[in-house]
């Protein structure tokens, strides 16, 4: 048996470009809208299985104000940052 082994002394790794950390999703903007949205579609399961319709407006009205206030939670500054928040950041700096 022959050896074939390479010389990977002259390898080079091609690696792609590191993305900048991010926090995937963990805000309170984004906690507080799967709360909400989960809360008011239990309650509106809940309502299907006991045969109750206002109970199940009632879980669709949880679910519409979840969204509700976790993109208001998002626009007062509690959800994760966009590229227009990083260029506004950077500019204040001063970089």
């Amino acid at each position: 048996m022959a050896d074939k082994s390479f010389d990977r002394s002259s390898e080079r790794a091609y690696l792609p470009p590191s993305a900048p950390p991010t926090n995937h999703g963990h805000t309170t903007a984004a906690w507080t809208t799967v709360i909400l949205v989960l809360v008011g579609a239990v309650v509106a399961s809940l309502a299907v299985m006991g045969s109750l319709v206002w109970l199940f407006w009632v879980g669709l009205g949880i679910v519409l104000l979840g969204v509700i206030v976790g993109r208001v939670l998002k626009m007062l500054g509690f959800g994760q940052p966009g590229p227009s928040t990083d260029s506004r950041d950077t500019a204040h700096s001063g970089s």
